[in-house]
Parts: C-alpha cells; sequence; structure tokens
C-alpha cells in the first residue's frame, strides 16, 4: 500500500538480551545480588530470569554463594578476552617483565588472580635453568591457604577479605587469617614454604593496579639447588621489582605527563 512505512524487522534475542542484563548488573556490584534483587534491577520476573541465570552458572559466567544465595560476577570473560592475543590485559602486561625476572633469576614464576573463591593461574614462565619448579596455567588453588592467594588478598578491602573468608567457610581459623594477612601486608609479600612440594619457598608479590588494590599476584617457586645461582634475598628484590613494573604497565599516566613543555 503506498504510503505505508516498513517496519524494521525485530532481530531481537529475549534469552540472550536478559543475560547481558544480568551481566552488566553484576558487573556493577561490589557485593553480591540475590535473585529477587536481580529480578528487580533488570525489570524482569524470578520465572523469566531463572533459566537464564541456570545458564549463566552452568558457563561459568556467573557464580552463587549457596549459602547466602547471592550471585556473583566470575572472572570468566576476563579469561576469554586474554585468550586473543592482540588484545593488550594484564597477562601481555606482565609477561615481559616475567621473563626479564626468570632469566635474571633462572628460576621459573607465574601469575595468579583470584577468580570465584580460588586462585587461578594465568600466566607461568619456565626456568631457564636446567631444572626447575612449574605450575599449570589454568590450574587452581585455595584461595586463603597458597602463598599466591594471600598476597593477593592482603591488599584488599577489608569487606572484601571478610566477604570471602565467610564464603569460604572460614570461621574457626578466621584470626589466624587475618593476622597472616596482616603480616603479609607488613612485609609487602608473602614467604613461606610451599604445602605441597618440599624444598621449595613460595615468594608471592602483590600487582597493585590503579586503584590501588592487589589485581595479580607474581610468585616465584624458588628452588634451592646447585642450578640456583642467585640467594634467596636477590631473588627477592628481582621478584619485587617485576610486580612493580607489572603494576605501573597497568596505570595510566597522570594527563599531560611525558608531554613536551
Amino acid at each position: 500500500m503506498a504510503g505505508k512505512i516498513a517496519e524494521a524487522p525485530d532481530y531481537s534475542v529475549p534469552a540472550l538480551e536478559k543475560a547481558f542484563d544480568i551481566i552488566e548488573l553484576l558487573a556493577e556490584q561490589k557485593d553480591g545480588l540475590n535473585q529477587g534483587q536481580i529480578s528487580e534491577a533488570v525489570g524482569r520476573s524470578i520465572h523469566q530470569i531463572y533459566r537464564v541465570l541456570q545458564a549463566l552458572e552452568r558457563r561459568g559466567y556467573i557464580f552463587r554463594d549457596r549459602p547466602a544465595g547471592l550471585y556473583f560476577l566470575s572472572t570468566r570473560m576476563f579469561e576469554l578476552a586474554h585468550r586473543h592475543e592482540p588484545l593488550r590485559g594484564l597477562v601481555q602486561a606482565a609477561l615481559p617483565s616475567m621473563r626479564r625476572l626468570s632469566e635474571a633469576i633462572q628460576q621459573s614464576c607465574n601469575l595468579g588472580v583470584h577468580n570465584a573463591g580460588r586462585v587461578l593461574i594465568l600466566a607461568q614462565v619456565e626456568s631457564p635453568a636446567a631444572f626447575g619448579f612449574r605450575v599449570r596455567v589454568g590450574a587452581e588453588f585455595p584461595l586463603f591457604a597458597t602463598a599466591t592467594g594471600r598476597a593477593l588478598m592482603a591488599f584488599q578491602p577489608q569487606e572484601r577479605v571478610s566477604q570471602w573468608l565467610q564464603t569460604s567457610g572460614i570461621i574457626d581459623e578466621k584470626t589466624d587469617v587475618e593476622r597472616a594477612l596482616a603480616r603479609v601486608r607488613a612485609a609487602g609479600h608473602e614467604e613461606v614454604a610451599d604445602g605441597l612440594q618440599p624444598g621449595v619457598i613460595d615468594l608471592a608479590f602483590p600487582v597493585i593496579g590503579p586503584f590501588g588494590h592487589a589485581v595479580a599476584a607474581l610468585t616465584v617457586p624458588y628452588v634451592a639447588t646447585s642450578y640456583s645461582t642467585l640467594d634467596l634475598a636477590t631473588v627477592r628484590r628481582h621478584a619485587a621489582q617485576a610486580a612493580e613494573e607489572t603494576g605501573l604497565m597497568l596505570t595510566p599516566e597522570p594527563a599531560g605527563q611525558g608531554e613536551a613543555s
């Protein structure tokens, strides 16, 4: 019919849009949200979002603190982004310093982040020496029971630490864990014999991001053998420098810095 304006085809995918609404909502939350709060915030009924939440949880994009019924955004999207080589992110920022560190100390090193109450290993640089200790990329470890995890959590806001202590079910040992974190903060790093591998000393340094909190931890599993050309104090100094360099790579320069006057 003449004069009739053709309507644009509707290509919307309601279930997908609900998923994006939930992911974007949780990305803005410091604390988790329960099903009712999510339903209200995205303007959908609980019935409408129930299966979407299940699917997102099953695929690892969100996780649920089951005792409290709260949903949190996981680091799944972060992990996916860093599988794409051209993207400049945490791993790309850290690898140059990690490689220099490994070459200087003739030991391996790895980079870990917090993921849903666990430590996730994002990157690993092998020892250039004939002997070394390696950690598999993608491996996960307890958050508060490892040097890497304590280096991560010691440099977080107190409310976040309290949240994860509760989520991890740490009640009787809470005071001991808090003392350990205070010790790590005072020292600036964690240094402890590895709980799984005798003869290995874990040196874990926080990588401080632009907001003053640890976004990752750089860990050297130091092995004292005939291949170890540097003493522990020297390795400690090199590792601290590498972690600091990585943090600086993640922090944008103030406007105007470096410009010609």
